[in-house]
């Protein structure tokens, strides 16, 4: 009787037969990408049994934004039906999601924003004659928390055959940018921030064949020059700006540079660049790994364009329990010292081995009693802990909330800046240069006080580990804070994921990071132009050709390392792409395009909604080429989740 009451159905609706009705939830959904947790079939995201608005749903998918999922219709599917919303399950009114429905590069479909306790919006589109089918499921720009996904009731109506979930298309990993030639080039920042009294040390970044040989002119007293492997050295000058001309030799010729020494109470005048182990080793970390990381920065180049900081997060200190009995033991000795456990033997010749290259070495720890992996965090030892880490020979630290909120005094926002401001107080008066990371998450607006508790950056939200397939939104999310942004104080989206990295939910060894070609070019190129401190977290042992390629492009870290400071600010084209553009100190600009669309796509800027005036000269800053001239505007093909950037100047 039921299959009677269909075939009536779709011929008073003049619809084909369809041979089959194929649940979406039979499909392998292994090729599933989401923002948080793993799809569920016919559950919620969380397990729970399904339910939009009150109304009960048996089958379907949980999910969470952001969302992607290819099928192969192979040309035989009739229709595909659902019905969409938030769970219930969210429980929460900051759950928004938008669904959308694209076949063969069409979108067919669009939900608009859904939110919790809205009813259920009915899908069904026709697909006759189409191939691929991509099933979206998308934030709404405010975040993703509690954004759980529902396709409730979803099948394919299939003419005959079965459809196949896919991988994503799969992208050449293409070198964009040519290798740099054997004349020596000087890279990096143009200037540089130090205190007046303290060691002083700087690696210049300087790419071409070695041996190099270095000169500096106009050295401030208490400086000095290491003329074979390019390391000034020595002791901050009094207050006061010098500047210096550096210069770079070698048979193929000689590069000449000027570089501004700042010395005065400002630290890192640019986004801070480096290596920080977290998302490569997690709780595997040792000092063996820390001194090849360090060797491996010099080797593979990382260190010729600008990268200096090779960090330590967690897990170096002993902790009360644990499964490797060599990170176990007494937090702290007699004297209240804080002890490292047996993989960190020397931390003092550890942070030598660092320093031998002209690098700077990074610690990690947190205002609580414990650290995130549960490890000795600083509470009630944080200056005593601050003299340990600048005996020990430390530069950076990142100091982590955690377990602070257990013990978290006070109301409002001075409960969240009470550590931050005790740490940067305490650091304000050690005998070294220490370098202060907030990292908590973007509570209680933290870009908005940072700097005013003395850091020099601060996380702006989450572990971008979780949601690495939100890279563009996170990123949205962290430019509309570009007004706290500059010299010294940086907002900071958190590391560079690519290459090898380990699964941040299992803590698992690093492996080929999720993210296509063009994704990895996108990511590199956003924390450019945020003017985003650059440090690459995965595994240096396994950098690879195009890995180095993404993190090395010399004209992009000098986007990133522009002294103005600036962040991009947006501009919105749709719901795919959108602009950014980059005031820079020599009164040129950077312009990126970005697609974070699902197909490839034509952008077009025009200069008069850029504020721009007359001609302009373009440089493609991946490809190192230079564009010519053009008169009112330039379109460009952005590919699938990739990007564009140039830089813009006015044309003689």
């Amino acid at each position: 009787m039921k299959a009677l009451l269909r075939l009536l159905a779709c011929l008073g609706a003049g619809l084909p037969l369809a041979a089959a009705t194929i649940p979406l939830s039979s499909l392998d959904l292994a090729h599933l990408r989401q923002g948080w947790g793993t799809p569920q079939i016919d559950r919620t995201v969380t397990g729970k049994p399904m339910s939009i608005a009150g109304h009960p749903y048996a089958a379907g998918i949980g999910t969470h934004a952001r969302s992607v999922l290819w099928v192969d219709l192979g040309g035989t599917c009739d229709r595909f039906q659902a019905w969409v919303g938030v769970d219930d399950a969210a429980g929460s009114d900051k759950a928004s999601v938008r669904f959308q429905v694209v076949a063969d590069g069409e979108k067919l479909f669009d939900s608009g924003v859904r939110h919790s306790g809205e009813a259920a919006v009915r899908v069904d589109v026709p697909l006759t004659g189409r191939r691929e089918l991509v099933l979206l499921a998308l934030g709404a720009g405010d975040g993703i928390d509690f954004d759980h996904a529902d396709w409730a009731e979803a099948v394919f109506l299939m003419a005959s055959g079965h459809p196949v979930s896919i991988p994503v298309p799969d992208e050449e990993p293409v070198m964009l940018t040519p290798p740099p030639g054997p004349a020596p080039r000087i890279n990096g920042p143009t200037v540089h921030g130090c205190r007046p009294g303290h060691p002083f040390l700087y690696r210049i970044p300087t790419t071409g064949e070695r041996p190099i040989r270095f000169a500096a002119e106009a050295l401030p007293d208490g400086l000095h020059l290491d003329r074979d492997r390019g390391i000034l050295g020595g002791t901050a000058p009094v207050a006061g700006e010098y500047d210096v001309t550096l210069r770079a030799a070698n048979p193929h010729g000689e590069a000449s540079f000027r570089f501004r020494i700042v010395a005065g109470d400002k630290l890192a005048l640019t986004p801070p660049m480096g290596w920080n182990h977290w998302y490569a080793h997690y709780n595997r970390i040792t000092d063996a790994m820390m001194r090849e990381a360090a060797d491996l920065m010099v080797r593979t180049g990382m260190a010729d364009v600008g990268y200096q900081y090779v960090s330590i997060d967690d897990c170096w200190m002993n902790a009360p329990k644990h499964d490797d009995p060599l990170r176990v033991g007494p937090l702290r000795d007699e004297h209240g010292e804080i002890l490292c456990n047996r993989h960190f033997p020397d931390m003092p010749a550890l942070t030598a081995h660092i320093h031998a290259y002209g690098l700077k070495a990074g610690i990690y720890t947190s205002p609580g009693p414990l650290t995130c992996a549960g490890f000795a965090g600083t509470y009630q030892h944080e200056e005593q802990d601050a003299r340990t880490f600048a005996r020990w020979g430390f530069d950076l630290l990142k100091y982590d909330w955690c377990s602070y909120g257990g013990v978290a005094t006070g109301e409002g926002r001075e409960r969240l800046m009470k550590p931050y401001r005790q740490m940067g107080d305490i650091l304000q008066g050690m005998p070294r240069d220490i370098v202060l990371n907030l990292c908590q998450y973007g509570m209680g607006d933290v870009w908005e006080w940072g700097a005013e508790v003395g850091g020099q950056s601060w996380r702006t939200a989450g572990d971008l580990g979780f949601e690495l397939n939100r890279v563009f939104e996170v990123a949205l999310k962290n430019a509309e804070h570009r007004a706290w942004n500059g010299p010294g104080a940086w907002n900071d989206p958190d590391y560079i994921q690519i290459g090898h990295i380990g699964n941040a939910r299992g803590m698992g060894e690093p492996v080929p990071c999720p993210l296509g070609p063009n994704e990895q070019y996108a990511f590199m190129s956003l924390w450019c132009l945020m003017a985003a401190p650059l440090f690459y977290s995965g595994d240096m042992a396994s950098l690879d050709p195009f890995t180095l390629n993404v993190l090395c492009n010399p004209e992009l870290i000098a986007i990133n390392q522009d002294p103005l400071g600036q962040c991009a600010r947006v501009i919105d084209l749709n719901e795919e792409t959108f602009l950014m553009l980059k005031d820079l100190a020599d009164g040129s600009k950077a312009l990126g395009f970005f697609n974070r669309g699902e197909f490839p796509t034509r952008i077009t800027a025009a200069w008069s909604a850029l504020g721009l005036a007359g001609p302009q000269s373009l440089r493609d800053l991946w490809r190192q080429q230079d564009l010519g001239r053009f008169r009112d505007r330039y379109t460009t093909e952005v590919p699938r989740r990739g990007c564009v950037v140039l830089r813009v100047g006015s044309a003689k």
